[in-house]
């Protein structure tokens, strides 16, 4: 049939499901386009391509055996998904970007990764990420211009997504890394409210912050594997507790009224490059009536400060042992985070993490006004060079907030891909992809 691996995950599903194709089919293509760009693109940290193959046969065999006995198969039946290579899995290695963790092997899949198993999704492989999802850029390179950064630190799993070698993967973010590989590749990517999927056997960066996220080839991609992944973690006390309705439910509901968006120029504004600012003015006034200006709340202007604040307090706090144990396996630029992070008063900590709950309800009262806030997904497109993964600085204050965002593949600038941020309520996942719905077919580039 040629070309599987260009198909977006609900196809595929779909596909395999009604006998169109196979699961060894689909993992074929997915492995020669490896094949093709692996020494271009780099974005596989751990790779096996017979055990790949070995897992899409014994998915097939499997569907055998349930259309035998007349049941349906999984939701992700003989699905490839890229995992990020600071989450468990039991198979493979989990070296968490670092020479720190050469050759580890956990004996337990992490919870993310044992719900997509589940669910009949093939574990393709691990995906690059930056040293210790950090700070430091990684081998990859972005497949839309192999010159230019493919973001951090889920660099591998954004850049396999989009160069269609694999149809799902997951990345974290701490700062910006789902949302600002999404914008740079140009695919679509869901950061989640914060512990909405679940974090046990997952490298723990910052505990108020880490959240799990997928990427996918479209809207109905990020629901089908959210729908899959979102589950209460026990053993977490930042898990999301709070009532979570179906993804896909929403997505396939036609809206009875068009939202009310927010375009808010938060604090990161001036940082965003003139061709990126344009793209976003233009595309937001596309909607008219529909799309409001709305001045950022008093407090809002400290927002940058209190999660830098937070995250670098935090990254301290859980790499301590690390830099004690492996320094000389620990990068210059991630020593001299930590020890800048090492100079945050303990005052300072403890204000940023007290001044989120007051922006939170600021932000509760903005989205009973409002369905939805519009921003940019990154301060422009994909930098030139390796030097750096790019500016968070359009994320990292959503991170802070918890609340959950979506990243739309819809502008472009200097022929480089730039997304459309949808930010909604926090626990209003569904609603917010349901909005990013309207966004996507109403707006004007």
């Amino acid at each position: 049939m040629g070309k599987l691996n260009e198909l977006t995950a609900v196809d595929a599903a779909a596909g395999i499901a009604r006998g169109a194709f196979t699961a060894e089919a689909l993992m074929s293509d997915c492995l020669e386009r490896v094949g093709q760009r692996d020494e271009d693109v780099r974005a596989w940290a751990y790779l096996d391509p017979d055990h790949a193959m070995g897992q899409a046969r014994d998915a097939d065999a499997a569907l055998e055996r349930l259309q035998a006995r007349g049941e349906e198969p999984a939701p992700l039946h003989g699905v490839p998904v890229g995992i990020k290579d600071i989450i468990d899995t039991d198979d493979m290695p989990t070296e968490n970007g670092s020479p720190a963790f050469a050759g580890r092997r956990p004996s337990l899949d992490a919870a993310c990764v044992a719900a997509l198993r589940a669910a009949g999704a093939i574990i393709m492989g691990k995906t690059v990420t930056t040293e210790f999802a950090n700070i430091l850029p990684s081998k990859t390179r972005n497949p839309r211009n192999l010159n230019h950064s493919p973001g951090g630190s889920s660099a591998g799993s954004g850049a396999a997504v989009a160069d269609n070698q694999v149809t799902l993967a997951l990345g974290t973010q701490t700062g910006g890394s789902v949302i600002r590989p999404a914008s740079f590749n140009g695919i679509y990517g869901l950061k989640p409210t914060l512990g909405m999927i679940p974090r046990s056997g997952v490298m723990l960066q910052s505990h108020t912050l880490d959240t799990v996220g997928v990427y996918g080839r479209c809207l109905d991609d990020l629901a089908l594997i959210g729908d899959v992944l979102s589950a209460p973690d026990r053993a977490d006390a930042y898990s999301f507790r709070g009532s979570r309705p179906r993804l896909s439910s929403a997505l396939a509901q036609d809206r009875a009224r068009e939202p009310r968006l927010a375009f808010v120029k938060t604090p990161a504004w001036p940082e965003a490059e003139e061709e990126a600012q344009e793209a976003i003015l233009s595309f937001t006034a596309s909607f008219g009536s529909a799309c409001t200006e709305v001045d950022p709340p008093t407090p809002f202007g400290q927002i940058l400060n209190f999660h830098a604040t937070v995250m670098g307090a935090e990254d301290l706090a859980h790499y301590a042992p690390l830099l004690e144990d492996s320094p000389d396996l620990i990068s210059d630029m991630l020593k001299a985070r930590m020890g800048e992070a090492a100079r945050i008063p303990a005052d300072s900590y403890v204000k940023a993490l007290l001044a989120r709950e007051k922006l939170q309800q600021i932000f509760a009262a903005l989205f009973e006004k409002f369905d939805a806030v519009i921003a940019l997904s990154a301060a422009g497109p994909a930098p030139r060079g390796f030097e750096t993964t790019g500016n968070p600085i359009f994320n990292g204050l959503w991170t802070y907030l918890g609340f959950p965002c979506v990243s739309l593949p819809l502008l472009a600038v200097k022929d480089m891909p730039l997304g459309v941020q949808v930010i909604g309520p926090y626990g209003g996942d569904a609603a917010t992809l349901a909005v990013s719905r309207w966004v996507e077919r109403n707006g004007k580039a």
